[in-house]
């Protein structure tokens, strides 16, 4: 198929799935639009010989270096509310960003008009960031090797529109099934699939294709004045065929939504002030990535602006505390084949033993600071350029049972649930909300506790965290992370911990 004729087939497709009767009787594969990389140099009209007449525009007032990215992406999504299909949507995105760099200044245009002509204005307009006559020509294109962390047999969004409708209903009835006082039900079910183009005038050229498929559910309890939300969710890069294993089958995450909400209606006031803290696997981990780990990204640190800037080297946090940060896990929402900028991910220990070992570079941060790329170079589409996100971030486990954690504590709190905070990246402090917590009294949990924040200093925490528990898990849910006007998908983990001061904010003195 020639380019403009894929043209014509994405803009036909894109009119006919406005409305959601009409998507009812498109064929699938609507992915095969463009597939494989071949086709997508065919789609945007940029193989190598153009590619480097894109690059030698960008580069044309001497910039150091510069690179192109092109994205094709597809999105769906359905949703369930009150037993009824209320909203359909289907969704196609296209276009192209380019980057100068000169030092550590960056130009960056983009364009969603693929036209070679408006490419080309892109690429010379991210060019005026440098205004010097030296040039340096851009070398041969040669194809990157990549990884291959979620193969999908089927994407998502090529699924019949009756097995997501199936998917719906089961969790919809599961939820109904949970309890009576289960009032509302809202479900969703969303997917993309995203085709990337990469090229780069040091010679690098690769492409990817990112499937995404996440479900939630969000329910009400009541009963007589009292009345609760609550909402569970799971995400991976995969097709529908990860809706049939744990934990992501519908009726689990149904009934996970339900219980949280049928406990929190019993819930009694949080105690307030400085308390022991033990923190539950896998969802506790968003308390790591915001009030660490963004600490821990390169760019930050390079402008002295973290709170671990030029600490390399040096201890800080305590001695079973060792952070890692790898985007390799197989279909996890936060892993990559490849980052936006063409480093492959690694598993970088940015904490070891309680001492900073290094931080999350894209290629800028690295050569700044001279050190290698960590596969951390992200972005959220076409139109921004990368910067140093993370991946999926953990604590590696510990030697104690998750038992022997709860045991030790006389008076405190766990807190099992997060619904996500804020931090200052320069100073460590964060506040996050937990949607499910329970008192711990005597070496036992005891009552669920309701409107339960945590305020506290990251490194603070971990220099506070006295038992690691030998039960990491990652969290499968649907986390994204926003920075700098961007969001991207992550994942993190972490075993149950206890730390011994976090000032819990409730309503109980």
């Amino acid at each position: 198929m020639k380019r403009r004729e894929f043209i014509k087939a994405s803009g036909l497709l894109s009119m006919g799935l406005a409305t959601a009767p009409m998507w009812f009787r498109m064929p699938r594969l609507y992915s095969q639009v463009v597939g494989s990389a071949s086709d997508l140099r065919a789609f945007f009209g940029v193989g190598a010989e153009e590619a480097q007449k894109l690059l030698t525009a960008a580069l044309e007032r001497g910039a150091d270096w510069a690179d192109l990215f092109f994205e094709y992406r597809i999105n769906t999504g359905l949703r369930m509310e009150d037993d009824i299909i209320k909203d359909v949507s289907h969704g196609i995105v296209v276009g192209m960003g380019v980057r100068a760099v000169r030092g550590e200044q960056i130009g960056y245009a983009y364009t969603d008009d693929v036209t070679f002509d408006a490419m080309l204005n892109a690429a010379r307009a991210a060019a005026v960031i440098a205004n010097d006559k030296k040039q340096v020509p851009p070398v041969a294109i040669k194809s990157v090797k990549i990884k291959n962390l979620y193969s999908v047999g089927l994407p998502s969004v090529d699924a019949a529109v009756s097995d997501k409708i199936n998917l719906l209903e089961r969790a919809n009835q599961a939820a109904h099934q949970t309890d009576s006082r289960i009032t509302k039900i809202n479900i969703g079910l969303s997917d993309e699939l995203k085709k990337i183009m990469y090229y780069d005038s040091t010679g690098k050229f690769f492409t990817d294709t990112q499937p995404m498929v996440s479900l939630y559910i969000a329910v009400v309890a009541e009963e007589g004045t009292r009345r609760q939300r609550a909402g569970a969710n799971r995400a991976a890069r995969a097709g529908l065929e990860i809706f049939k294993t744990e934990p992501y089958v519908p009726e689990t995450v149904a009934r996970e939504a339900a219980q949280i909400a049928l406990t929190n209606l019993d819930a009694r006031p949080a105690p307030a002030g400085p308390q022991v803290v033990v923190l539950g696997p896998a969802e506790s981990g968003v308390l790591l990535h915001e009030a660490v780990g963004h600490g821990l990204e390169a760019d930050a640190n390079r402008k002295k602006l973290s709170n671990y800037s030029d600490l390399v080297g040096q201890k800080v946090a305590a001695e079973q505390c060792t952070i890692v940060d790898s985007g390799l896990f197989p279909a996890m929402r936060g892993s990559i084949n490849i980052d936006d900028e063409g480093s492959l991910p690694t598993e970088t220990v940015l904490i070891e033993n309680g001492v900073l070992r290094g931080y999350l570079h894209d290629r800028i941060s690295a050569t700044c600071m001279k050190a290698q790329p960590t596969g951390n170079g992200r972005r959220q589409s076409y139109a921004h350029p990368p910067i140093p996100r993370m991946t999926n971030t953990f604590l590696r486990p510990g030697k104690y049972d998750p038992r022997e954690i709860i045991e030790s504590v006389k008076f405190g709190v766990f807190a099992k649930r997060f619904s996500g905070g804020q931090v200052d990246t320069t100073k460590g402090d964060f506040t996050f909300g937990v949607i499910e917590a329970y008192l711990i009294e005597d070496g036992k949990i005891t009552a669920p506790l309701k409107d339960v924040t945590l305020i506290g200093n990251g490194p603070e925490v971990m220099r506070n965290l006295v038992l690691t528990g030998n039960d990491l898990q990652m969290t499968r849910g649907t986390w994204t992370c926003g920075k700098d006007g961007q969001s991207v998908p992550v994942g993190q983990g972490i075993p149950t911990v206890k730390v011994t001061n976090i000032t819990v904010g409730g309503t109980q003195t």
